[in-house]
């Protein structure tokens, strides 16, 4: 007959043993093992004998297993399901700017331990920053340059708030940009060594204004590109011509040039008045004048070449003069302008109307022809 009461163990079982194999299970002598559930563990003996007393040998029961308190990550943390018992399923999670190392999910297994690897939260992510819009600037009258300025960008690190460093690559703000376009780089670092780089382009545009030709017989002289906003470019003719037209014309916003053509056409010179004060009259507006003499036309040493007048001392240019020379001697002196002549008696006049008081005249020696001299009026 049965003598100890069954055994109940929650969680778990006994596989029991009577003495004689009989049927019944808890008669004196009976001898139980013991076992639990997986994910639960055994508190008490393992093994249960019925007594005399009819009482068994000893009190078990089966708990649940738990595992270590998970430790909380640095910058972030974790939540569990079920605590820290069998099967419960903990995620980690971390703070804004941090990105988790290791397994996001663990669980706590039947050996007593986590599952996965240990989870950090490290700082992955990029500082933030934003750089300004393209800049686009016109150049300054007359310059092929243009001063920009913009506001520094602010870089921010979503994790701690510290940055380290804030590169710049390109001229700072404030500097003066050339025609073209220029690309600006802004890297920040923060503490962790992570970077982040934003880039803007400043482009500076020059206005043009479409090129200007030299008029034929004359000359072109332009200050910055010569196209440019802002430009002036000046005109001026050869000996022997004046100018008809806008001495100077200046580039305009509106990428057109102020005043009009200019041309140059032949100086109406009348060579046949019969006074020297009538022919430099004929020069008077103008001012621009040489009166070159010659003792002599045999002399081998009288050359009227370019090249050679060019040095002279006091700056002279025979592009922008008309020359009249004076070939001879009293009284077969002769003068021409180019290829005309004029008579014997106007030359003569001519040489000594040269140094009155009534014309500016610069005396210019020519270096290697000393008995050549010139005089400069105007």
């Amino acid at each position: 007959t049965p003598w100890c009461s069954p055994i109940k163990v929650k969680y778990g079982y006994a596989n029991c043993r009577s003495p004689q194999e009989r049927y019944y299970r808890n008669v004196l002598g009976t001898t139980c093992d013991i076992h639990c559930q997986k994910g639960y563990e055994l508190h008490g003996p393992q093994h249960l004998i019925c007594q005399s007393n009819k009482r068994w040998s000893g009190k078990v029961f089966c708990k649940q297993k738990r595992c270590p308190t998970l430790s909380m990550p640095p910058n972030g943390g974790f939540k569990c399901v079920d605590g820290a018992y069998f099967n419960s399923r903990c995620e980690y999670y971390c703070s804004p700017g941090y990105q988790l190392k290791g397994d996001r999910v663990v669980q706590c297994m039947d050996s007593k331990a986590w599952s996965g690897r240990p989870a950090s939260c490290v700082d992955m992510e990029p500082p933030r920053i934003q750089c300004p819009s393209v800049k686009e600037k016109i150049a300054e009258p007359n310059k092929l340059t243009s001063r920009v300025f913009w506001d520094i960008p602010e870089g921010r690190d979503t994790a701690d708030g510290i940055l380290t460093d804030v590169v710049l690559k390109g001229l700072p703000p404030g500097s003066y940009f050339s025609e073209g376009d220029h690309k600006i780089q802004y890297t920040v670092y923060d503490r962790a060594g992570n970077k982040k780089t934003c880039k803007f382009l400043v482009k500076v545009r020059v206005r043009r204004c479409g090129k200007l030709n030299a008029p034929d017989n004359g000359y072109i002289k332009c200050s910055g590109d010569g196209d440019n906003y802002g430009a002036t470019c000046d005109f001026s003719c050869i000996g022997g011509y004046e100018l008809q037209g806008s001495p100077a014309r200046v580039c305009q916003y509106n990428l057109g040039w102020s005043g009009t053509e200019p041309t140059c056409t032949p100086m109406n010179i009348n060579i046949g008045v019969r006074t020297a004060a009538a022919l430099l009259d004929q020069f008077y507006e103008k001012r621009r004048l040489l009166i070159i003499s010659t003792p002599t036309a045999s002399n081998y040493f009288y050359r009227m070449q370019l090249g050679i007048l060019q040095p002279a001392q006091c700056g002279l240019d025979l592009r922008h003069v008309t020359v009249i020379e004076l070939v001879g001697v009293y009284p077969a002196q002769l003068g021409r302008i180019g290829l005309r002549l004029m008579s014997p008696a106007l030359a003569v006049q001519l040489s000594y109307r040269s140094i009155q008081l009534s014309w500016s005249c610069i005396p210019v020696r020519v270096p290697e022809v000393w008995s050549t001299y010139a005089m400069k009026c105007f």
